[in-house]
């Protein structure tokens, strides 16, 4: 038997216990739960098959009530003795998807970053559209390129045009950007024609995870015009490894702030599922940004209630992101375009003056939240590195 050791300070202590899936040399992958340094098997752990397949669906899919008790039954193991069969070391594993995505939708929940891209790309007009405040706006991704942490990105290609250029021109993408996010993922789905009201979400959702909503912003400055993002943004998108469940999240709950005009019934809250959430955007080993999470104007819960307001239905694995996650203050901006406006002021990162994403340069983004007692929750990370395009690096014009 083993008695795990969580160090002192450990963002993975008994009350994050965060879920993910993992393989060793001798084992395929299935879901375990982190805990300090170490990894418990939970197939093994607690003698039950839905742990032993490669994804957390058919454990999301069982509900709240499922949930719950098995996060009791978790936290009572690791504070005993634990079978040896049943752990790992955390740095000797191979960390895979977590879950099955369905469904992705991304949405633009922050005022600070939506105003900062309406200054950049209209200025002459208002931040904000004029439906920005009445209800969170967002798109459909692509759940297929939807990957893990520490998979590398081929930078993509596609049409781009400059006010400058008379017609597009075809390659890769030279303003490849990130967007640093958070995404809630869903347990249980709802039957096409029921909403999900914002008191329900926990009812529903399971966790969350880190999000980097990688963004080729010449592609989709052409493209999105009428019918918003495409090929600029469905090329990656990748979650970090770890599924903080909503249950270790309980000490981060705040309000979220105020909403002028009040919000259409479906969207008003009883409860707050604001998030004080803080996270740091590494570019090459330099920490560059530092976004709060608290600041987002729209909520998980009115996401969520959006999403399916018009009767769309939830699925098992869904994932919602918010959109990028920015700040009153330039280091608080999640996304190079608004650190560097536009590319007219460059960041020095170790040294360099640097504006968008070059081959080989690596993203790091890490979060943490309060916890009981003065604790910290940590989501880990999402880290990718970018590799050069694979399409030809030509300068065809549209003819």
């Amino acid at each position: 038997m083993t008695r795990i050791d969580v160090p002192d300070g450990s963002p993975f202590g008994i009350a994050n216990l965060p879920y993910g899936v993992f393989s060793t040399p001798g084992a395929g992958p299935r879901v375990g739960v982190r805990v300090g340094d170490s990894v418990v098997d939970l197939a093994v752990a607690l003698d039950d098959d839905v742990f032993a397949r490669p994804s957390l669906n058919a454990f999301m899919a069982q509900g709240p009530r499922r949930w719950a008790e098995t996060r009791e039954r978790i936290t009572e193991l690791v504070q005993g003795d634990v079978p040896d069969a049943a752990v790992a070391d955390a740095s000797e594993i191979t960390l895979h998807l977590p879950f099955e995505v369905g469904d992705y939708v991304d949405f633009y929940a922050s005022e600070h970053h939506a105003s900062n891209l309406g200054r950049l790309f209209r200025p002459d007009s208002e931040p904000l559209m004029p439906n920005w405040k009445h209800l969170p706006v967002g798109y459909h991704g692509r759940a297929g390129t939807v990957v893990v942490s520490g998979t590398d990105i081929v930078r993509p290609c596609g049409q781009r045009k400059t006010p400058a250029d008379p017609a597009p021109v075809f390659g890769p993408s030279r303003r490849l950007d990130i967007e640093a996010e958070l995404g809630f993922v869903v347990g249980v789905g709802s039957p096409l024609g029921r909403p999900i009201p914002c008191e329900d979400f926990a009812e529903h959702v399971f966790g969350a995870v880190l999000v980097n909503d990688w963004s080729a912003r010449d592609i989709q400055a052409w493209e999105y015009v009428p019918l918003g993002p495409f090929l600029g943004k469905s090329f990656a998108t990748s979650v970090s490894p770890w599924v903080v469940p909503l249950a270790a999240l309980e000490h981060a709950r705040t309000a979220t702030p105020p909403q002028q005009p009040e919000p259409l019934p479906y969207l008003r809250e009883k409860e707050p599922w604001g998030l004080d959430i803080e996270m740091a955007v590494s570019w090459n080993g330099q920490v560059v940004s530092r976004p709060p999470y608290r600041t987002m104007y729209w909520s998980p819960a009115q996401m969520l209630a959006h999403m399916t307001v018009n009767g769309a239905s939830a699925r098992t694995g869904d994932l919602f992101a918010s959109g990028t996650v920015s700040g009153p203050e330039k280091d608080q901006r999640g996304a190079f375009i608004e650190l560097t406006w536009g590319g007219r002021e460059p960041l020095r990162v170790n040294g360099e003056e640097r504006t968008f994403l070059e081959d080989g340069d690596e993203v790091a983004i890490a979060a943490t939240a309060p916890g009981p007692d003065g604790s910290r929750i940590g989501f880990g990370e999402v880290r990718g590195r970018i590799l050069p395009a694979s399409c030809a690096p030509g300068n065809e014009r549209a003819g």
